[in-house]
């Protein structure tokens, strides 16, 4: 099955139907060329509403934390979105429930295969630094970003980039001077070798 019907699939996908108080409305994002790949957690309220990945204030925050412009951004060519959960999972009582299980069980290996051209994946957030970090992930979301040279350059361990985490990036200053830079530097020359 090509990339394009495997999409369609991922769109139409009701396995969690009846646990989502929303709805399901699967986001997502890519094309066979994508040389970025971003694997979050799972859209918030904002984007089911819209159905544009990280249209929200934490994705204006990723978009200036990699540098990227909406439009290369938004392009699948270069960058694939791929979250942990697809759809919504609803409110909990300290923010957002966790990313349904099913969707990087029913779709994620299908996905992966079908994005040859990535060379750089960004990790957001415990559930996609738990699931995707090789052998050598931390104990904790702060120790696998502060040991990201560990994992560059095809991968990027970051927190999550909501508003919520303020008081992370201030307590961790070295994110903002060294792995930015970095990360930064990286994209761009992902950028200059696909134009």
């Amino acid at each position: 099955m090509d990339l394009p019907v495997l999409l369609e699939q991922i769109r139409e996908c009701r396995e969690c139907e009846e646990q989502l108080p929303a709805g399901p409305r699967p986001v997502l994002q890519a094309a066979a060329g994508a040389k970025i790949l971003v694997i979050g957690q799972a859209p918030g309220r904002r984007v089911h509403q819209s159905g544009i990945p990280w249209d929200d204030a934490s994705g204006a925050r990723l978009r200036d934390w990699t540098g990227l412009n909406h439009d290369t951004f938004y392009d699948p060519d270069f960058v694939a979105i791929m979250p942990m959960g697809f759809c919504y999972p609803g409110r909990g009582t300290s923010g957002d429930l966790p990313p349904r299980k099913e969707c990087a069980r029913l779709w994620h290996a299908s996905l992966l295969e079908r994005l040859p051209a990535v060379e750089l994946t960004l990790l957001i957030g415990t559930y996609a630094q738990t699931h995707y970090l090789p052998e050598g992930r931390r104990r904790t979301l702060t120790e696998n970003v502060a040991a990201w040279r560990d994992f560059a350059p095809a991968l990027f361990p970051l927190p999550h980039p909501s508003p919520r985490n303020n008081g992370w990036l201030k307590h961790n200053p070295w994110f903002v001077r060294d792995l930015l830079p970095a990360l930064r530097q990286r994209i761009a020359g992902l950028l200059a070798s696909s134009g």
